[in-house]
């Protein structure tokens, strides 16, 4: 079977010969509509930040700063108290999407998107009616949870539903909303700007997508694999009758699968932890890497302060509005581009692609504000620099549109088996929200000191990421859902994907032990460089003497002690890691 480029041996997976149905178009729609939410708030939040009413009320600070005419143009707006406005949302989504996992699988997904358009609803609502910061970061919490909530049980909906030769195209619509959110918020903030009480409408129309796609919600049924998950074996045939095409559709093939699935997940006992054995250590890799390579794009952050940012290199407050909902228009056409080549050209494609458009767009940002503006940032930009700036975020949300936006959020949904899917997708969304929250924190504070070496800052990283995509990506366009696992299979040898997975497989099982020690004995004792050879057990101290680390520290024959009590809490761990 070809796999990235390469065969793998192995048991052929067939793909169902399921069409696309109303229903099922409809049902995605509907379900998709959930990223309504998460793009208002992005687009919604930058835009309110420079709103002078706003502001004035909250954070006069920031108006302050930004009208001293020695601030630099990339210090304009860094500060941490209006920061923390826009990042509170994403610690909330991270704790809210830890526990997700558990909830999906024990109500199903369609209920936990229905709790999070609830809570973002309310949120929205207390944000409209603010009186003070501390109203502010309350409503900002509860949209922070609503977040969480939809975005780890829609893109596994998606998945689930979606016919397997267009499971693409249809996961793609959540980001597909998420850019829709992004340009209507845009286009309200361009228009509640010219008011004193604009503000207040634009965070208080939240409740607006956050009741359409609950309503939504109610309207359809759940997944079949939930409501098998969950022994409700009648009403999953129901449910796949339904989306496959009414009563004429022959589902008995596919639902078969999804019981067999589930009765193999069901054999096994499982656990948070169940993702870090051996055996699911490449889904535990995308898990972690593909969220937390969207966020290091910087997409997000440029999304959210765009305005902002626009201000800052020269446009005027009207005409930082239009350029961010150009750039979110020009975003949003890709990714319906995206939804017509993900499963024709497949995934790896187009994250590829994309990664090199986004490479030399945010070095050619970069070289436009340094050569300009300098370090210092005392000398606004001309128009003819500006509008290059523009352009040059346009390609550079274009490429992102059609890669990591959309597939971001569809790896993660398709590659885990049924046994840890709420897991692994907790796990992505969880890391996505986090690193969200650190770079929202820190994008302000970052572009003031960074200066233009904040755009080559993410180039660098959007060439490990695409990298990353070469060596370890496998292809999945057209597979049965339930049978991608085979292609994170450490046990079939083959392809180039298994040697690099083999790589750090034998990697981390040499240097297990030491791993857990180390950060075990950190958080216990807090070791540090100076005192490395107190506290070694045998075991560790073999290990470190083959790799030459004591004849280095010249400390081989000042160990004290065994630290017998560590080794009964790294065995367990060290163990875990092998299984």
């Amino acid at each position: 079977m070809p796999l990235a480029g390469f065969a793998v041996d192995g048991p052929a997976t067939s793909v169902a010969d399921v069409k696309i149905t109303s229903s099922v178009v409809i049902t995605c729609i509907v379900a998709a509509s959930s990223g309504l939410i998460f793009g208002y708030d992005i687009g919604i939040s930058g835009g309110v930040t420079t709103m002078v009413p706003f502001l004035k009320k909250f954070f006069p600070s920031v108006l302050k700063k930004a009208a001293d005419a020695n601030t630099s143009i990339y210090c304009m707006y860094d500060s941490q108290v209006l920061t923390a406005f826009t990042s509170s949302l994403y610690i909330a989504g991270l704790a809210s999407s830890l526990v997700a996992g558990r909830l999906t699988a024990t109500f199903g997904r369609r209920a936990i998107m229905i709790a999070g358009g609830c809570t973002f609803l309310v949120g929205g609502a207390i944000n409209g009616g603010a009186q003070n910061v501390a109203m502010l970061i309350i409503g900002r919490i509860l949209l922070g949870l609503g977040v969480g909530f939809t975005n780890q049980a829609t893109p596994v909906y998606l998945s689930e539903v979606a016919p397997p030769k267009w499971r693409g195209a249809f996961n793609t619509g959540f980001q597909f909303f998420i850019g829709i959110g992004v340009v209507i918020a845009n286009c309200i903030n361009y228009v509640t700007a010219k008011h004193s009480w604009g503000w207040r409408v634009s965070l208080g129309l939240a409740v607006v997508p956050a009741a359409l796609m609950t309503t939504g919600a109610f309207l359809i049924s759940d997944t079949p694999s939930s409501l098998v998950e969950r022994g409700k074996i009648a009403e999953a045939k129901r449910s796949l009758t339904k989306i496959r095409g009414g009563d004429d559709a022959d589902v008995e093939a596919e639902l078969t699968e999804i019981i067999k699935s589930n009765e193999i997940a069901a054999n096994q006992k499982t656990s948070f932890m169940t993702i870090f054995k051996r055996k699911y250590r490449p889904h535990a890799v995308m898990a972690f890497m593909i969220p937390f390579f969207q966020q290091v794009t910087g997409i997000n952050v440029i999304a959210f302060y765009a305005p902002v940012l626009f201000q800052s290199v020269g446009f005027g407050n009207d005409s930082a509005y239009v350029a961010s909902i150009i750039l979110g228009v020009v975003n949003l056409c890709s990714i319906m581009v995206s939804t017509g080549l993900v499963d024709r050209h497949g995934r790896r494609f187009l994250f590829i692609s994309g990664g090199i458009l986004m490479f030399f767009c945010q070095v050619g940002v970069a070289s436009v504000l340094g050569v300009v503006a300098g370090n210092s940032g005392a000398k606004q930009l001309p128009k003819g620099d500006v509008l290059a700036v523009l352009l040059l975020m346009c390609a550079y949300a274009a490429g992102f549109g059609w890669s990591w936006g959309p597939l971001s959020w569809l790896i993660p949904s398709e590659i885990f088996p049924m046994k840890i899917r709420p897991t692994g997708q907790s796990i992505s969304v969880g890391v996505n929200l986090g690193i969200t929250f650190i770079q929202t924190q820190t994008f302000l504070s970052m572009l003031c000191h960074f200066t233009y070496g904040t755009f080559l800052f993410y180039a660098g990283w959007i060439l490990v990421m695409t990298g990353f995509i070469v060596f370890f990506l496998p292809e999945t366009k057209g597979i049965a859902l339930d049978s991608i696992y085979q292609f994170f299979n450490l046990e079939q040898p083959g392809s180039f994907v298994y040697y690099c997975y083999k790589f750090i497989d034998d990697f981390t099982n040499q240097g297990v032990d030491w791993f857990w020690f180390t950060l075990i004995h950190t958080l216990l004792y807090g070791v540090t460089f100076h005192n490395l050879e107190r506290g070694f057990s045998q075991k560790i101290k073999t290990h470190l003497i083959q790799l030459g680390v004591f004849d280095m520290l010249d400390i081989s024959n000042k160990v004290r002690i065994t630290c017998r009590e560590i080794d009964s809490v790294v065995d367990p761990f060290a163990r875990l890691m092998r299984e």
